[in-house]
């Protein structure tokens, strides 16, 4: 199992004063009423896309991007990108600095998530997680050959996953090692040539007078309090995505040069890197 990373030293919580709290009213009842939207909308199309093609995911994919880029908006989170999302298939992996990474990636195209099967128990977030598509696994090394079966499967019905390497959260002013477990999924999908794996960099912008490490949500930080803090900015702040050039599974040996590769990649781009 990956180690969750830790700092003891967290950002002061700021005082949320009378506008704040009127922020977090009102950002709080939009983004809600938006999920709510994007729940049921997606549980009326998702029988439609189960009838045309079981493992296909053609409307709801797009739902999800919607209902991300509306919240982003809400929140006031500027987004800008660099570079685009492949449209092969394969894997995406991404440096991994709070639960914003979710809206923000899953904001710019259809994608699914590679998420640890505790994350399924979640209340509210794990059913969630279940509508929108993410795929479970198990982080258990004796476990391996399942978790590979079950990403496999999924990208060989044309679904472009995405998992953190990392396999833990910081603080965002930093990459740590890849871990490269689940890399050896795609080095066992069949037409392997055809699939890449897309190094993706996510950098915040912390909004002035704001410590760099605000939108960071790691270690044993509550998620309420966290998303209270998100709710309550003035300023939203911004976040740039970049896309780097998608990487061949064929030109790689093994999961670990290829995990090694999309690690610098990620990191080419990272203040911190």
């Amino acid at each position: 199992m990956s180690p969750t990373w830790r700092s003891e030293d967290v950002p002061a919580a700021m005082p949320i004063g009378l506008a704040g709290r009127f922020r977090i009213f009102v950002r709080g009842a939009l983004i809600l009423i938006v999920l709510l939207f994007g729940v049921l909308l997606t549980l009326l199309v998702r029988p439609l896309e189960v009838m045309r093609d079981r493992r296909g995911r053609p409307w709801t994919g797009w739902i999800t991007v919607w209902v991300c880029r509306l919240a982003l908006r809400i929140l006031g989170l500027r987004v800008e990108a660099e570079g685009v999302p492949m449209q092969t298939e394969g894997v995406m992996v991404a440096n991994h600095s709070s639960w914003l990474d979710i809206f923000v990636l899953n904001s710019a195209a259809p994608l699914y998530f590679v998420s640890k099967s505790e994350v399924a128990g979640w209340p509210g977030i794990g059913w969630l997680a279940k509508l929108t598509g993410t795929a479970f696994v198990r982080r258990d090394a004796r476990e391996a050959g399942r978790q590979t079966a079950v990403l496999q499967e999924r990208i060989t019905a044309g679904h472009r996953l995405l998992f953190f390497p990392e396999g833990t959260s910081t603080d965002g002013q930093r990459v740590l090692s890849f871990k490269s477990t689940l890399f050896a999924a795609v080095f066992g999908v069949e037409a392997r040539e055809d699939i890449s794996v897309q190094p993706v960099t996510l950098v915040y912008k912390t909004p002035r007078d704001h410590d760099p490490r605000y939108f960071g949500w790691w270690g044993d930080m509550d998620f309420g309090p966290h998303l209270m803090r998100m709710l309550a900015l003035s300023e939203g702040g911004g976040v740039t995505i970049t896309w780097h050039e998608p990487l061949k599974v064929n030109a790689f040996s093994d999961r670990k040069a290829l995990a090694k590769e999309a690690e610098q990649a990620v990191r080419s781009a990272h203040p911190q890197g």
